[in-house]
């Protein structure tokens, strides 16, 4: 090398840290979730469909004042059976009440009454069902305790709950969580199974850590894809349960609105008025399957897999 141009180098430093830097982009998993979810511009519009019909739902009613237990009048007789019109969104029925305040009253009680069911179900079935799962003692009886339960007939149930509890919000709840719980428990469980034995939660184990710690750091981060999955089949199951028992007179009862008692009120109608029936099923059916696919979708973005 020409002495003259030795000022044309320099020695690079060796800097034991930054040879430890790995050079790839910082990666934060839930904005990664909401890139993914917001990509697919069909889903993010039947997310926009279903937050207003909640937001309007749950604001509607509190607005119209709408009664189930109004009675007939003979002075109102001439607003009985209006067909859907501008003045009339979706017509009256044979009481002259609004469809379109029954509906929305009915609709605001099934959402929320699903929605704190799945919350119970979530809290309660997770945590008993991630330690089902990882522990082998107390599987032994758990899984006794399930079959018990899982082979009660949940009609016979909620008639009892009812009779006993009578009709209301407080008694529909409590007969949609006290076995429902279980069957989250059972599916977690079989989930923790399948990961529980993997190599990294050996090693954990082998260096001391607890069982908790074990489940909260190691299993169910890997399990939130699988948790939502549940979640996007159960609010819109828990709707149509609530439905149901209202159809078959054991949910709200006749003071308080519900879409199955506006569905029950108004199969009588049907040769007449197919309106007052066809109305509240599809507010339902819309509710049930904008949830379905945006639980759904949201499950998806949330498999770390699909973060490319």
């Amino acid at each position: 090398m020409d002495m003259e141009n030795t000022n044309l180098f320099e020695f690079a430093e060796y800097d034991e840290l930054e040879s430890e830097h790995i050079a790839a982009p910082r990666y934060s998993y839930w904005k990664s979730v909401w890139r993914t979810f917001f990509k697919n511009k069909i889903t993010v519009g039947v997310a926009v469909l279903l937050l207003c019909i909640i937001i309007f739902a749950l604001i509607q009613p509190m607005m119209s004042g709408y009664s189930p237990i109004k009675t007939p009048n003979i002075n109102n007789s001439h607003l009985k059976f209006l067909k859907p019109s501008p003045e009339h969104i979706f017509g009256t029925d044979h009481v002259g009440n609004e469809v379109f305040d029954a509906v929305w009253a009915g609709a605001r009680n099934s959402i929320i009454i699903s929605f704190i069911c799945t919350a119970i179900n979530m809290l309660i079935g997770i945590p008993i069902g991630a330690l089902w799962g990882f522990s082998k003692k107390m599987d032994r009886w758990m899984i006794e305790v399930y079959n018990v339960i899982s082979n009660v007939p949940f009609l016979l149930l909620a008639m009892i709950l009812s009779y006993v509890l009578g009709a209301g919000m407080r008694s529909l709840i409590i007969t949609m969580t006290c076995t429902e719980w279980i069957f989250v428990a059972y599916f977690i469980r079989t989930q923790v199974m399948i990961i529980r034995d993997r190599e990294y939660n050996l090693a954990s184990k082998c260096l001391g850590t607890g069982t908790w710690t074990m489940i909260m750091k190691n299993i169910l981060p890997y399990l939130i894809s699988v948790i939502m999955t549940y979640v996007s089949r159960e609010v819109p199951s828990l709707i149509s349960y609530e439905v149901f028992l209202s159809y078959m007179g054991l949910g709200l009862g006749t003071t308080n609105a519900s879409l199955g008692q506006s569905i029950a009120m108004y199969t009588s109608y049907m040769n007449g008025y197919p309106h007052l029936f066809w109305i509240p099923v599809s507010v339902l059916a819309i509710i049930s399957i904008s949830l379905y696919i945006v639980g759904q979708r949201l499950a998806d973005a949330a498999d770390p897999r699909t973060h490319m």
